[in-house]
């Protein structure tokens, strides 16, 4: 959950540059705030209203709903089941668990549009390091043109402002596709070792077996809940290990 510091500190976005970050028009914003799904921006001096990253966390969590083919009042019943005190982190979350389901969908997106999602100029060391992150790659078109992965892109602007070097991110990137890929590959092995393969070996109904089929494919959302759970509170305790707190 986000401090209250935190809170005051990353409010700073004002309506026009909150829908160019998110990507959305000015009416969309004042039309999802007056259905209760953005909540209200802090008024600030002049009585300017001020939005911050829980906005815009919000705002990639109801593109990706939309994404999924949800009705406005089935992403109203999604958000209202939503804990209220959720940080942008949390939202973020959610987004990733949503966006995990919608098929890869990389947009060519000139520079001066990414600038402005990206809600900054991106230096080439900033567009490098989104390279290694996998967040853009570069068209053979030219340097002002990339593909960018749009449910990537939020998490790969914040983290721009971690000092970390460029050979340290692409070296996280590597352990973290490695052990996905390794743990998926185990957790395939043991479903068609334990599950499937006894069943289809007894088994020769072909609706029977269509349906075990079909059981698979929506295993899927279990298993990376599952799995988000579970890094998630193994991070935790190894942070607090190393760190103290």
């Amino acid at each position: 959950m986000a401090t209250e510091a935190e809170d005051v500190a990353e409010t700073h976005l004002t309506v026009d540059e909150l829908a160019a970050r998110a990507g959305v028009t000015v009416r969309t914003v004042r039309f999802y705030g007056t259905r209760g799904l953005l909540p209200p921006p802090e008024i600030g001096p002049r009585r300017v209203g001020r939005y911050g990253q829980g906005h815009l966390s919000r705002l990639a969590l109801i593109e990706e709903l939309q994404h999924q083919g949800l009705t406005l009042a089935a992403i109203e019943r999604y958000l209202r089941r939503l804990p209220d005190d959720l940080s942008a982190h949390d939202l973020a979350i959610h987004r990733a668990l949503v966006a995990s389901w919608t098929p890869d969908r990389a947009e060519e997106t000139p520079r001066a549009l990414l600038e402005r999602r990206a809600g900054r100029a991106l230096t080439e060391e900033d567009v490098e390091r989104l390279v290694a992150m996998n967040v853009l790659e570069r068209t053979e078109g030219g340097t002002d043109t990339f593909r960018v992965d749009p449910a990537l892109l939020g998490l790969g602007v914040q983290l721009l402002d971690v000092p970390m070097a460029l050979e340290t991110v692409r070296a996280a990137r590597a352990v973290l596709v490695e052990h996905a890929r390794a743990t998926a590959r185990e957790l395939t092995r043991l479903f068609h070792d334990e599950v499937w393969g006894p069943y289809s070996a007894g088994e020769s109904d072909p609706e029977e077996v269509e349906a075990m089929k079909s059981l698979s494919a929506h295993m899927q959302p279990l298993v990376v809940q599952a799995l988000v759970t579970a890094f998630q509170r193994s991070l935790k305790q190894e942070l607090r290990a190393t760190y103290g707190g």
